[in-house]
């Protein structure tokens, strides 16, 4: 019988009237004198060894749901149910239960499943709950001590009172700023995490927005590791590793929510910022990596470090997890295999993972549709591989055979428009690396590929955020100091002429068709920043070894600015593409930095202009908040289309805010220069009412009447030098 009927069966017995009996329970009764030389004549004292008495029933559950049976198929469901269920945990002796009503002739819908342990109990529910046994039965299951509180629920419902009303916190109100200003956070000095507001444009420097003094006054810390900024910069996280990680936003960064996450060292959010990702890259914790729901706080599921059998090679990143564009889909990179799973229920898609013999590497296309691409190497006879993949319908769109092949990089346009594949090609003897760079255009028909061959080693390749060109770095070597940035364009003007009467009509159309613009020669960069607003790119040297060249160059009007942040170690664009930061940061807890006495960050105008320095002791982290685009690639084409239109608006708007900057700096100075005039003016009053009593004393002569005064002039003339010349004329 179930835990059930044993739960009822001892309630039962409760009810009923004992009788009581006098009889020791360790008295017999007397025995024949021929059974006496039997017995033992040393006194009885058995010490029984009872069962530990199990109080509750944490290790069972109740599962709703189930199909319904007649008595015939009553055995075959029963061992259905066992063999799902004994996978899970370790089956009591009880096992599976199944109520069947005699009246009826069928089973009534539920069954009890008991476990050796709560633990697997506990398991059971979260791996079983919502499982689709077929298409009409989905099972509904919960813990026996849940299903016997029902027994206590009233029979007429009662509303409970409303709590109180508190209104959201309002994550966009920093969007609100009337100066259009950008907001960054930077990580010093052991404790201090401070948001800064930035607006350079118009030459002033950071202004201090919050830097957690509300939580200083309480004793308490708002973030002991590193800082970070969700996708669209409506929260701002914070990392506690004895805690978890904190949410802050809204005005004066409220606390919004809390992630129990011991030991966390990476955070990741979804790009639509409905999940949050923590790891504390424990290999040992068998829950190293937890997925939250934001607006919940509840935590969905948590996951090893590493995938089942997955063997990390030296050097290799960890295989993270990757949301897709949309916030559907959550994937992880395993052996052979891709898992993908549904964030609605996170359970595999399908229920089963994404077949990928080989698979080195896969990335989400970051917007759109839910693309996926990843590359394998050779295995076998078989060619290495890129696959384009859409999801949920697992259907390919493109596979791009490729052969000799050492490695692969897959770098998306940030639209999604197109996919740039870096690949790193070997000769048949494996002495000599080339590289040639395949160009996959995602949103036309087919989903074509071009082949970009590249002589040089490819060092850097970046796409235009806004358009159709990149960028690559070459040279003869990796190791050259002396490098190549060649620009391409995806797209080709082309003209065509047609005749109408006696006139020419040209017309200028774009065509898809990989076209070469120019190289720039002789550079010291190894690295490329282009602006989020394109158009202007950042060719920088950044290293231990390398100069801190930042080359700020406008592929639009052909102008170049030099400048140099020595050791210089991240470059980050502002989303407004106005304002740029470079920087010198140490890791935290790194212990000391050889490099101290370089840290910090400056500020420059995307012309190369520097706006503002500062300099730390101890500086670990720079990171600016993502602003969400509002308009659309048409708006913004019509804006740029009027920007005369808006010019005139902006630039009162812009000298207002000059003026009255000006105003707020010289403050001090007008203040002064009044003092300073109030005090002439106070004397010129005071000389004035002593004047007459002045000039009495002097017997009418006043020094200050000019007609008492006699001018002449003399002039003097001082030969500094001399020097004769004898000339002889011929």
């Amino acid at each position: 019988a179930s835990p059930a009927c044993y739960h009822h069966a001892n309630k039962i017995a409760q009810q009923q009237p004992t009788q009581q009996s006098t009889m020791s329970p360790y008295d017999f009764p007397e025995v024949d004198d021929e059974l006496a030389g039997y017995l033992s004549d040393s006194p009885l004292d058995p010490q029984p060894i009872y069962p530990e008495m199990k109080q509750g029933f944490e290790e069972t559950i109740l599962v709703q749901n189930i199909p319904k049976v007649p008595l015939a198929k009553y055995e075959k469901l029963t061992k259905v149910i066992t063999k799902l269920y004994s996978k899970i945990g370790t089956l009591s002796p009880v096992g599976v239960f199944m109520p069947f009503d005699e009246e009826a002739g069928s089973t009534i819908g539920v069954c009890f499943v008991e476990y050796e342990s709560a633990d697997d109990a506990k398991k059971a529910i979260e791996v079983t709950q919502d499982y689709q046994l077929d298409k009409n039965h989905k099972f509904s299951v919960m813990s026996y001590s849940e299903a016997m509180k029902l027994e206590d629920v009233p029979d007429t419902y009662e509303e409970p009172a409303p709590p109180d009303y508190k209104p959201p916190v309002d994550t966009d109100e920093w969007k609100y700023d009337g100066a259009f200003r950008d907001q960054f956070c930077i990580r010093h000095s052991q404790t201090m995490t401070e948001v800064m507001w930035n607006d350079g444009a118009n030459g002033a420097d950071p202004v201090l927005d919050y830097d957690g003094a509300r939580e200083k006054e309480a004793g308490v810390s708002w973030c002991d590791y590193y800082m970070q900024w969700s996708t669209k910069g409506s929260y701002m996280a914070t990392l506690l590793p004895n805690k978890g990680v904190i949410l802050w936003g809204g005005k004066g960064f409220q606390k919004i929510g809390r992630f129990p996450a011991p030991g966390v060292e990476v955070v990741v959010f979804s790009p639509q910022e409905k999940f949050l990702l923590t790891s504390n890259n424990n290999f040992k914790d068998p829950k190293a990596i937890k997925v939250f729901e934001i607006e919940s706080g509840k935590l969905l599921r948590a996951f090893p470090l590493l995938p089942e059998g997955f063997q990390q090679a030296e050097g290799e990143p960890l295989p993270l997890f990757s949301f897709s564009p949309d916030d559907s889909y959550l994937a992880r990179m395993g052996v052979d295999l891709i898992s993908i799973y549904n964030t609605s229920d996170m359970k595999l898609l399908d229920r089963r993972s994404l077949s990928t013999p080989g698979i080195k590497d896969f990335q989400w296309s970051p917007s759109g549709e839910s693309i996926l691409a990843y590359w394998c190497p050779e295995v076998g006879n078989a060619p290495a591989h890129v696959d384009i993949v859409a999801i949920p319908s697992r259907k390919k769109l493109r596979q791009k055979n490729l052969f000799n092949v050492t490695g692969c990089n897959l770098i998306w346009h940030p639209d999604g428009e197109y996919l740039g594949v870096k690949v790193l090609r070997h000769t048949k003897s494996k002495k000599t690396l080339y590289n040639n760079i395949e160009l996959f255009r995602l949103r036309e028909t087919g989903v074509p590929v071009e082949m970009l061959e590249e002589k040089d080693a490819v060092t850097a390749f970046a796409w235009e955020p806004r358009g159709s060109k990149f960028a690559i770095v070459h040279a003869e070597s990796p190791a050259s100091t002396k490098t190549k940035v060649t620009f391409f364009d995806m797209k080709k003007s082309v003209e065509t002429k047609t005749k109408k009467g006696k006139k020419t009509i040209t017309t200028t159309s774009l065509v898809s068709e990989l076209n070469k613009i120019e190289t720039l020669e002789g550079k010291q960069c190894n690295l490329l920043f282009w602006s989020p607003r394109g158009g202007i790119i950042i060719l920088a040297s950044l290293g231990d070894q390398a100069s801190g060249t930042l080359e700020f160059y406008d592929t639009e009007h052909k102008t170049l600015a030099i400048k140099e942040h020595y050791r210089c170690t991240e470059v980050t664009w502002d989303p407004s593409g106005r304002t740029v930061a470079s920087t010198v940061v140490q890791p935290v807890g790194g212990g000391h930095y050889k490099f101290a006495m370089d840290n910090g960050y400056i500020l420059w105008s995307c012309q190369g202009k520097q706006l503002y320095q500062k300099s730390f002791e101890s500086f670990y982290q720079f990171q600016w908040r993502p602003r969400e685009s509002l308009l659309s690639d048409e708006k913004i084409n019509e804006v740029v289309k009027n920007l005369k239109k808006y010019e005139k608006r902006f630039d009162k708007a812009g000298k207002e805010r000059a003026r009255a900057l000006y105003l707020e700096q010289t403050k001090g100075k007008r203040r002064l220069r009044s003092i300073y005039r109030e005090r002439v003016s106070r004397l010129n009053q005071f000389y004035e009412q002593q004047r007459q009593a002045k000039i009495a004393l002097c017997d009418g002569y006043d020094s200050d009447d000019e007609d008492n005064y006699v001018e002449k002039y003399a002039e003097i003339e001082t030969i500094i030098n001399t020097k004769e010349e004898v000339v002889v004329s011929k």
